[in-house]
Parts: structure tokens; C-alpha cells; sequence
């Protein structure tokens, strides 16, 4: 089962533009709506509601600047999801291995 903290990053990260928002957070350490606004083609509340989403699901984190709020990724937020997933690979690699095995085995004569 899913904890409510993995399933708010899971849809964060559902949507295209919110994921690129964050690897531009990530590759520039942080960034404005309205800096993302001169390259985007959306608006900068788009981009605002965007960045909230990101916020919320804890992936970025909101310090005010003056008039700005300027967001700065937090990567270690992905620690959950990562680990998720690697349960979930470890699960499949568990059945493939079984699966091979079951396909190795000789036939035997009855």
C-alpha cells in the first residue's frame, strides 16, 4: 500500500510540465514563476499552481523574497518513491527468478 506522502509525489510527478519544472529546479537549483514564464509557453499563474502542486507534494520548498517566492528543490523527497519502486522490482525479480526456474527444470517421465 501506497502512504499518502508517495501518492501526493506520484501525482505531482503525473503531470509533464510539473516534472519539467522540477528538473529545471534541479539542474538550476531554484527558481520564480516568473522566470519560468519568460521560457514556458504558459502563463506564470499556470506556472504558480504548477510549482504549489510541487510544494504540496513536498518536492520543492518556498522561500519569500521580497514580492517572489523563489523555490528550491528538495530531491531527497523522491527517497519514498524510490523505495517503492525498488520493492516493487525486488518483487518482480523474486517472480522472474521463480518463473526461470520452473522453465529450467527437466521434464520428468510419468
Amino acid at each position: 500500500m501506497i502512504d499518502s506522502h508517495t501518492q501526493r509525489v506520484f501525482l505531482a510527478l503525473a503531470d509533464p510540465t510539473r516534472r519539467l519544472l522540477l528538473q529545471q529546479l534541479c539542474e538550476e537549483g531554484s527558481g520564480t514563476a516568473a522566470s519560468f514564464a519568460t521560457r514556458l509557453p504558459i502563463t506564470r499563474q499556470a506556472i504558480t499552481k504548477h510549482l504549489v502542486t510541487l510544494e504540496q507534494a513536498g518536492l520543492v520548498t518556498a522561500h519569500e523574497m521580497g514580492r517572489e517566492r523563489r523555490y528550491v528543490p528538495r530531491p531527497e523527497a523522491l527517497s519514498t518513491v524510490t523505495t517503492w519502486i525498488e520493492e516493487i522490482s525486488a518483487q518482480w525479480d523474486q517472480r522472474l527468478a521463480a518463473l526461470r526456474s520452473y522453465l529450467l527444470e527437466e521434464p520428468t517421465d510419468d
